[in-house]
């Protein structure tokens, strides 16, 4: 078979396989986009020994591979089988679908509390005092000044993170869920024709490609009130609870 042959009469398999792939990325990179912020708080303002927990979590994550990271969790869970049924969890952990979510969205938790971090820590301390000057409480100012701001600063590398999450997504065809991989692997090993992997590769392509147009335009949007280039800044200082 020809590989435009190949494309039509196996499209509708590829095209269930970028879904899946579109769902593991966007719901890992969701959930770890709500988890993140309030991580990224006790990154920049806890103390030292409260943060410890935290650390070693973003180091393990940080530090190991997301391969070992999705197999500790899908054949790890099964050697505690019977504290999970008790507890009720089994029927999640038994899931390859739930598994690789969990994992993905625990490794992008890791990388998008660092960035947050940097950008919190971005933040002119100029404005949280004036913010503090106008009466605003912790919270407002949280909401109304830091977080914008933080997240303006680092939503480049937010995306990237969500784009490397898209890209680490084909692992999870090891563990028999048809993403994009799984699906051209199921197709090679029917046809042995190796033009499959030109085809899946330009769905990511495609992918990626869409994802960083999107992401542009929002950037854009979070930076229009932006003065034009050469205009001088405050130096910027972290973020952190004036003591009272």
């Amino acid at each position: 078979m020809n590989p435009i042959e190949i494309l039509f009469e196996y499209w509708p398999r590829l095209l269930d396989g970028a879904l899946m792939t579109l769902k593991l990325t966007f719901l890992g990179a969701l959930i770890a986009g709500l988890v993140s912020p309030g991580l990224a708080l006790i990154r920049v303002q806890a103390a030292p020994m409260a943060q410890a927990p935290l650390r070693l979590y973003v180091s393990f994550i940080r530090g190991t591979p997301i391969l070992a990271q999705l197999f500790l969790i899908f054949y790890g869970s099964g050697q505690f089988r019977p504290a999970l049924e008790e507890w009720g969890l089994w029927t999640f952990f038994r899931d390859p679908f739930n598994c690789a979510l969990l994992a993905f969205a625990m490794n992008s938790t890791a990388y998008q509390t660092e960035i947050l971090r940097g950008g919190i820590m971005g933040v002119p301390q100029r404005e949280i005092e004036a913010a503090k000057a106008i009466g605003m409480s912790r919270s407002k100012i949280l909401r109304r000044v830091v977080f914008p701001h933080a997240y303006r600063i680092a939503w480049p590398a937010l995306g990237n993170e969500v784009i490397l999450l898209m890209k680490a997504s084909a692992l999870a065809s090891v563990v028999t869920v048809f993403d994009v991989m799984g699906r051209t692997r199921q197709i090679f090993s029917r046809t042995f024709d190796f033009s499959v992997y030109l085809w899946a590769a330009l769905i990511y392509l495609c992918i990626t490609a869409a994802f960083v147009l999107l992401w542009r335009q929002a950037e854009r949007r979070l930076s229009r009130h932006i003065h034009a280039p050469g205009t001088p800044r405050a130096s910027a200082q972290p973020f952190k609870e004036s003591q009272a």
